[in-house]
């Protein structure tokens, strides 16, 4: 691997770490690509050519992720968690959630059971493939 292709690795790194950190702010691509240092445009590009999905769909499945976790181990409000994850309306975060995961959220709660076995295993097997 060239060195200018392991520098934009580790730029685009640093804007999904950002966005892993902080995924419940609102993060658009100008600031984003102000953490990986590029154009907005070209983080667009870069980004998507890195980890095969746009930034805003991948900052969506991380916090559709955090929703999945949350839903399965409280019993907090869909409308509670859909304004904790970061979105700004329950049905966007709905609708989302149903195309990532394939169901409601209410559904998936219903079906979901908190298992006793590590987070990190419970995460892996739960992670949405859309």
């Amino acid at each position: 691997m060239s060195r200018a292709a392991e520098d934009t690795n580790r730029r685009m790194l640093r804007a999904r770490d950002v966005m892993d950190r902080n995924y419940a702010q609102p993060l658009g691509i100008p600031t984003l690509a102000r953490v990986a240092h590029v154009s907005p445009a070209h983080f667009a590009r870069t980004f998507r050519a890195t980890f095969g999905e746009t930034p805003h769909r991948y900052l969506q499945r991380r916090r559709v992720e955090r929703a999945m976790f949350l839903l399965r181990e409280t019993d907090r409000s869909v409308t509670d968690i859909s304004f904790e994850i970061g979105f700004t309306s329950p049905g966007t975060f709905s609708r989302t959630f149903r195309d990532i995961v394939g169901r409601s959220p209410r559904m998936y709660r219903k079906e979901a059971v908190a298992a006793g076995v590590p987070t990190c295993f419970t995460m892996a097997w739960t992670r949405p493939h859309a």
